[in-house]
Formats: C-alpha cells, sequence, structure tokens
C-alpha cells in the first residue's frame, strides 16, 4: 500500500472517524486513501475550523482528533486551531502535506518549514519518509492521547504519500495518567485539612481527564467542603449541588472572589493554571496542588503541597481521609449563591445576553452540549449555564481563540448525532466563521447557531471602558434586520425574550442547521464581566 493508504489504515484501526481539512494537490493523495477507508474526510471552511473540530473531536472522544492542510499558508491557517489543542490539552494528530522531499530544502513556492511552525505548540514533530512511516504514525497516536494530552504534528511530503510503505499491525501504548502517588503527599494534605476550618475544593482543566469524579463528590460531600471550578471543569462535579459556589474568573468575578477570600485553604485538583493563574486569584491562601503535574512557584503565592501523581489513585487516597468539621454553613453557601444569580441579572436592563442564557437553559435538555466562543459572552454564559453533565460545556479557555464556537458546535454534533447541540457566538465570532454554515448545510447537522449580535466587540469595549480609554477598533457597526438565510442556512431574528423562546422551538424542529440572529443589549455586560 501507498504510506497514504497506509495513513488511512492506521487512523482507522486507532477509532479516528474524521479528518477535518481542505484540499490542494499535496492533500489529494491522502484525501484519495481516506475515500476508500471508514475513515470520512470533512471539508471545512477554513483549516483554522478544521483544528478547532479536530481539537473538539478530540476532547470528547479522547481518541485523537485529525486535521490535514496544505503546505505554507494552510500550515499557518492549521496552527490556529491546533493551538487550542495545545493548550487546551485535547489529544490531536495535525497533519501538512508538503512538497515531493527534493524540494523540501528549496525555496519554493508556499514552502515553508512546517516543524519549525508547530515546534512550539506540539508534543513533537515527526517527517513521514517511506522507510518509517508505519512507526512514525504509531508513535503520533500513541503520544498525542498519552498524558497529558495535546497535538502531535506529521509532515507528509506528496511523494512519499505515493511510495510503497510496509504495513505492521501495531497497537497504541498510552502512557498511564501519571506517576504513583508521591510519598507523604497525602499526610501532608491530611495535616493540612486538618489545621484548617474554611477549605475550599477548586477543580480545573486535568480533573476533565480523571475518571473518578464520583469517588471526590463523595469526599466533598463527606467532609461539607464547598468547590468551584474554571471554565473548562464545568459539569464534572455537578452545578446544582448545594456545595456548589461559582466558576473561577468570569462574570460576577467579584462575587466568586469574594468567597475565595473566606477560605483559609485551597484543595486545588487537577488545576491547570494556564486557564488562571494562582497569583491572579489564590492570594496568601495556603494552597494544596494536585494534579499530574506540579505548578509553578513564585513568591505571591504559598503550597501546603505541592505535587504531582495519578489524579485517579490521588482522588481514591481522598476518599480514605477521615471527615473533619469545618466552619462553613449551609445559609451562607445559600446566600452567596442566591446574591450571585442576582447580580448576573441586571434587573434595568433590555434584551441582554443573560436573558438568551436562560431561555436556552429552560429549552434544552439536561444532557445538551453548548458549545460558545470567546468575547464578553463567555464569561456571561461560565457562570451563568448549569449543568451537571461533563463534557457538555465546550469553550476554548488556555488558548481562547476567536472562531471556536461553531467549528466546535458541529464537531460536537458529529460525536454526538443522538444529542442536541447549540453553538452560541457574538457577532465578531460570527464575521470569522460564518462560512462554516456551508459545512453545516452540507452534512444536514441539527445544530441552532445562536449569534448574539449587540454590535460590537464587547468584551475589548469593556477592557477600553475600565481603562478609560476612548472606544475605538470595537464598533462592528449598528446592527441590521437578519436575512432569510446565510450561505442557504435559514435565519430569524429575535429582539425580547418572547420572540427568542419562539425562534428558539422553531429551529430545534428543523431537520438541518439553523440561526438565531438575538439583537441584544450590550451594556449589561459592564454590570458582570468584570465586576
Amino acid at each position: 500500500m501507498t504510506t497514504a493508504e497506509l495513513l488511512a489504515r492506521m487512523l482507522a484501526e486507532a477509532g479516528v472517524r474524521w479528518v477535518f481539512g481542505i484540499p490542494s494537490g499535496p492533500v489529494l493523495p491522502l484525501i484519495e486513501a481516506l475515500r476508500q477507508s471508514p475513515v470520512e474526510f470533512v471539508l471545512t471552511a477554513s483549516e483554522t475550523s478544521a483544528g478547532f473540530m479536530a481539537a473538539t473531536a478530540g476532547h470528547l472522544t479522547g481518541i485523537p482528533g485529525v486535521c490535514v492542510s496544505t503546505l505554507g499558508p494552510g500550515a499557518t491557517n492549521l496552527a490556529t486551531g491546533v493551538g487550542a489543542a495545545w493548550l487546551d490539552r485535547a489529544p490531536l494528530v495535525a497533519i501538512t502535506c508538503n512538497v515531493a522531499t527534493p524540494w523540501l530544502e528549496r525555496r519554493a513556492q508556499m514552502r515553508i518549514d512546517h516543524h519549525a511552525l508547530f515546534a512550539p505548540i506540539s508534543k513533537a514533530s515527526y517527517a513521514v519518509r517511506a522507510d518509517n512511516a508505519a512507526d512514525t504514525i504509531a508513535q503520533a497516536l500513541s503520544l498525542a492521547a498519552a498524558e497529558p494530552p495535546g497535538p502531535v504534528h506529521l509532515d507528509l511530503p506528496e511523494d512519499i504519500a505515493q511510495s510503497p510503505s510496509a504495513y505492521v499491525s501495531r497497537k497504541n501504548s498510552h502512557k498511564s495518567f501519571g506517576a504513583a502517588v508521591p510519598a507523604g503527599v497525602i499526610d501532608s494534605f491530611k495535616a493540612a485539612l486538618a489545621r484548617s476550618r474554611r477549605p475550599l475544593f477548586v477543580t480545573g482543566l486535568s480533573f476533565c481527564r480523571a475518571r473518578n469524579a464520583d469517588e471526590l463528590l463523595r469526599f466533598i460531600e463527606r467532609q461539607k467542603i464547598p468547590f468551584i471550578s474554571t471554565l473548562h471543569a464545568k459539569g464534572f462535579l455537578p452545578e446544582s449541588h448545594p456545595l456548589w459556589a461559582g466558576v473561577l474568573g468570569r462574570a460576577r468575578r467579584s462575587d466568586v472572589q469574594a468567597f475565595v477570600r473566606r477560605a483559609d485553604l485551597i484543595v486545588a485538583l487537577g488545576f491547570d493554571p494556564i486557564e488562571i493563574n494562582y497569583e491572579e486569584w489564590a492570594g496568601k491562601i495556603p494552597i494544596a496542588h494536585l494534579s499530574t503535574e506540579t505548578a509553578e512557584t513564585s513568591s505571591e503565592i504559598e503550597f501546603a503541597v505541592n505535587a504531582a501523581g495519578d489524579l485517579d489513585a490521588i482522588i481514591v487516597a481522598l476518599g480514605e481521609i477521615a471527615a473533619a468539621p469545618n466552619d462553613w454553613s449551609a445559609a451562607e453557601l445559600e446566600a452567596h449563591r442566591a446574591e450571585l444569580e442576582r447580580r448576573l441579572r441586571p434587573s434595568d436592563s433590555g434584551f441582554a445576553a443573560h436573558h438568551v442564557i436562560d431561555g436556552l437553559r429552560k429549552k434544552l435538555p439536561a444532557d445538551a452540549i453548548l458549545a460558545y466562543d470567546v468575547g464578553a459572552h463567555t464569561h456571561q454564559i461560565a457562570t451563568q449555564w448549569r449543568t451537571d453533565w461533563p463534557k457538555s460545556c465546550l469553550a476554548t479557555n488556555g488558548w481562547s481563540s476567536m472562531g471556536y464556537g461553531m467549528p466546535a458546535a458541529y464537531a460536537a454534533k458529529l460525536v454526538h448525532p443522538e444529542r442536541i447541540v447549540v453553538g452560541v457566538v457574538g457577532d465578531g465570532c460570527f464575521q470569522m466563521t460564518a462560512g462554516e454554515l456551508a459545512l453545516a448545510r452540507r452534512l444536514g447537522l441539527r445544530v441552532p447557531i445562536v449569534i448574539l449580535n449587540d454590535g460590537w466587540l464587547g468584551l475589548m469595549k469593556i477592557k477600553q471602558e475600565k481603562r478609560g480609554y476612548g472606544l475605538s477598533g470595537v464598533r462592528l457597526g449598528a446592527p441590521v434586520d437578519s436575512p432569510a438565510h446565510y450561505f442557504g442556512v435559514a435565519c430569524r431574528a429575535a429582539r425580547s425574550e418572547a420572540e427568542f423562546g419562539a425562534a428558539l422551538d422553531w429551529a430545534l424542529a428543523l431537520d438541518g442547521p439553523s440561526v438565531v440572529e438575538a439583537f441584544i443589549d450590550v451594556e449589561p455586560y459592564s454590570e458582570t464581566v468584570f465586576d
């Protein structure tokens, strides 16, 4: 078989179901090989979206998502999507189809050094050659899924793609979740917990890969310790729980931060500072950091414990610790949550993002998947949206790139066709990725996209206001009436809660994609996003 056929076969054997990307001459041999395999090539509107879709598929399944591009500009476009997998910890294999090997060191049209491009945003960058193709592909798939997961880059020259390669059956050998729990770590944690009267649990990005979330919840309930999470960890512990106390660093952060300041010990389990550094919120409260990697230290923070190990084993060990009393009260937690809910919804506003979010939560089932983009609405959704389902609230936090929401929503629907999936994007994000509606129409994906149209780059508007700057470069223009369709995808407008509810009912009843354009007031963000 050719190397391209070998690659297609090994991807299929690894459980890969889709390769996202855009054709070009060097990519065609791989597309032809995929056509004759169980793996589907999915045409996207941009290579960036292909990377986001692959990262989402990898995150949801644990099997590396795969994306492909041509050389040069295709590779640079792809890099933005690959970066999300790098900083958001998603298993992914990025394939760049290059010029033939005799031209790899020549100054030629479109050619750049792909290995130099992907080196800072990948776990490894490999050159595929006919004599090492099977080993290289197997290594890439295994490394991408190994803890911590992330992207691996494969560079495939066009002549190599078409040359013969020997197939040898290989099983991917994923590394363990982490090393054994270091001796003395649990004893140190017990001592810190015994000294504490107000411990607070925080879960983060690495906790999303733990398998013992239920055991951790039982420990938290027995100890009666309140918990908060980062954006990525939403739903891995139930947000309907009476011990839930908020989301770190998002809308109404001052209310959550005030609650954090009442703590005398922060138990950070599976916390990855890539989402928000300890220095930004922990102050001098002692931290018990237990994750798959140790945390970086600084003079601004104090660690009671800073240890790395197998996160599931750590959770099991915590479960053996006897219950200890603390000074948190149910009334205190209930009052905090009630005040947080009230302040998330300014009562004097017009039709705003918080109305849209409440409307969505009212209409969607508990297991619905919400994928959302980057902007002011990211902060509002992260704190206001409630979910008890892991991997049901999809966003990019470590990478935080605009343009993520729509590709993520469509990838989620491919992975979970049986579940309702909705995408929420700002008007700025929609301008970046509107072309992906053609993908949704072509594939018949039943995914409503809700556009929050306020005419601004809302997050930047708020930041300029907070710094006392004049408003410049953040006005998208006054919103205009919605068209009947975008790229053949039907659209309805909403200017009130009632209109939005009716439009959402319409969208959810369709057999294909849709757009609901919610014309909202930008000003309420100023009261919620950074306050």
